[in-house]
């Protein structure tokens, strides 16, 4: 939440996703052969709008989680240092107060001790 890091993530175009076997060759994996229900133009046309939208939303929701982040972390601060400003008000204040009525019993005496 302290930490901001600009990205930059490339949409098109899609590169394609190795498996999980780091065994398997680049050339393994492009001869792997799907059956898909509809033509793969067709499939293609329909989730690539959507891939695009998708990680558009997903950078613009980590955006704002970001900015709450900083806020929070703003706030935090603000409230942290008004805290120290208040503590080190009230203990000037009660010194200087502390400081007028010694004054005032220091007066007392010496008049006192004049009569």
């Amino acid at each position: 939440m302290l930490q901001q890091r600009v990205v930059v993530e490339q949409l098109l175009p899609v590169a394609r996703t190795a498996t999980s076997d780091p065994s398997a060759s680049a050339d393994a994996v492009s001869r792997v052969d799907y059956i898909y229900e509809q033509p793969p133009e067709e499939i293609f046309t329909r989730l690539l709008p959507r891939l695009v939208e998708t990680q558009i939303f997903r950078a613009l929701l980590e955006s704002v989680a970001s900015e709450h982040g900083a806020r929070m972390t703003a706030m935090d601060s603000a409230s942290k240092n008004a805290r120290e400003l208040i503590d080190s008000l009230t203990l000037n204040m009660n010194r200087v107060r502390q400081a007028a009525i010694t004054n005032e019993i220091i007066e007392v005496v010496s008049g006192a001790a004049a009569l």
